[in-house]
């Protein structure tokens, strides 16, 4: 009956992949570079979708679900694009039945695309390395929502944010914008005048996120900044400079 169950639900386009089986050893979700040769991932519920010829997930959150934190160096790695050093996939995939990337890559291209931002993946792993990694598509990416709260510094591309009551951490990249309040990007926190701040106190002078990295670096605690960030990803696209209390 259970076989028969999940023939069923295949043919209708869809099948439940738990967050994470084999006694803990499959997860998927969208990745983050942690340092040389890591990724840390949050175990999402993984639905596969195959409709009208698509192929890819619907991810959900789970809750209470915890970081994962994996070396990748050893590991094999598909990509959904035709070849390894494609930015996009330009039309064409190359999935496998379950939905899977099968051009077979190396480390250093998952490097490269976590650089670029947060990868959708399926990995197999052992312990705390990683043996076996897929990119896949998602069926929608989550949406965005703005919030006030304090950021504090994990490392040069990771952050963790504060707000009522709660605190998440979050990924940002080359891509993420930094909205300033002080004369130059490279100031300290609030440093000087606020010269470049609106009625509200948000920042308008546009930085990049190395001078976020190095404001950053610099506060002793935690800052208020106002922040645009998806949360179902875990990712952060624009930080704006709070000056005061405005």
């Amino acid at each position: 009956m259970r076989l028969l169950a999940c023939a069923a639900a295949l043919a209708m386009g869809f099948f439940a992949v738990p967050a994470s089986a084999q006694a803990g050893k499959v997860v998927y979700g969208y990745a983050w570079a942690d340092g040389n040769g890591h990724l840390r991932i949050v175990p999402k519920s993984a639905t596969f979708v195959r409709k009208d010829g698509f192929l890819g997930y619907r991810l959900k959150t789970v809750t209470g679900a915890k970081e994962v934190r994996l070396d990748y160096t050893h590991a094999s790695y598909g990509r959904v694009t035709v070849a390894c050093d494609l930015k996009e996939t330009e039309g064409q995939v190359a999935l496998d039945a379950k939905g899977l990337g099968r051009t077979a890559c190396e480390p250093g291209d998952l490097d490269a695309a976590l650089r670029r931002g947060p990868v959708p993946l399926r990995v197999e792993y052992q312990g705390s390395g990683a043996v076996k990694i897929n990119e896949f598509l998602v069926t929608e990416w989550p949406g965005s929502r703005t919030a006030r709260g304090t950021i504090k510094r994990v490392n040069d591309t990771t952050v963790l944010f504060a707000s009522g009551g709660k605190q998440v951490k979050l990924g940002y990249t080359y891509a993420t914008s930094f909205h300033r309040t002080t004369a130059r990007c490279r100031d300290a926190w609030l440093a000087g005048e606020p010269v470049n701040a609106d009625k509200h106190g948000l920042g308008k002078k546009s930085c990049t996120s190395a001078d976020l990295t190095k404001a950053l670096k610099a506060a002793k605690h935690p800052v208020l900044v106002t922040i645009d960030y998806t949360p179902g990803v875990g990712g952060v696209n624009e930080v704006w400079e709070v000056f005061g209390d405005a």
